[in-house]
């Protein structure tokens, strides 16, 4: 469901010179701060293609891969209210979100530190790093969406029962680091 470009896929409804140009298909992995400009970058300048890509499913949160390459992947992701993820992290992988509509709530907790709480408004962006979890929920009364960015991609999260029950050291999960081609074989198998 994606179209491929030299060393990247992009989904074919995004599929434009903007998108091929800010997804640097060279880049092997992206900083945090990098992932924050791309997610913030697509929600802002691509609204309207993702607004005709974006679907809600009431029984679970909807997602769709936006873009991969080597170092990057990049998903839409809906949420109606009551939509939420279990407690996780990223395995390792440097992360961002941008919300494109809507607003999501967000429980998060560095390892040693207490569990924090934020409110994100539609344009909230963030970027993380690795030794972070978190839990996102939409607690509001209309559906929300965002955009989501990891590097590098692939790599699994884990689940905790609570932010509580996060460990000490968040230690990294080995990264798929392997060509487009089997990544999009295993993206294809996963969401994010």
């Amino acid at each position: 469901m994606t179209a491929t470009i030299a060393r990247a896929d992009l989904h074919p409804k995004l599929d434009v010179r903007f998108l091929r140009d800010i997804i640097h298909p060279e880049r092997d992995l992206w900083t945090p701060r990098e992932l924050r400009e791309l997610t913030s970058t697509v929600a802002s300048e691509l609204t309207t293609p993702l607004l005709d890509v974006l679907r809600f499913d009431p029984d679970r949160r909807w997602w769709a891969r936006l873009g991969l390459t080597e170092g990057v992947e990049l998903w839409l992701l809906s949420w109606l209210p009551g939509q939420g993820t279990e407690p996780h992290d990223h395995g390792g992988a440097a992360g961002s979100f941008t919300v494109l509509t809507g607003e999501l709530s967000e429980d998060y907790r560095y390892p040693g530190g207490p569990v924090r709480s934020a409110l994100r408004p539609v344009g909230s962006a963030l970027g993380f790093g690795a030794g972070r979890a978190h839990r996102m929920v939409n607690r509001g009364t209309v559906g929300a969406a965002s955009v989501h960015a990891y590097s590098p991609p692939l790599v699994p999260t884990r689940e905790y029962p609570s932010l509580a029950d996060i460990p000490p050291e968040i230690q990294p999960l080995p990264a798929q680091r392997l060509p487009l081609e089997q990544l999009r074989v295993l993206a294809d198998q996963e969401g994010p």
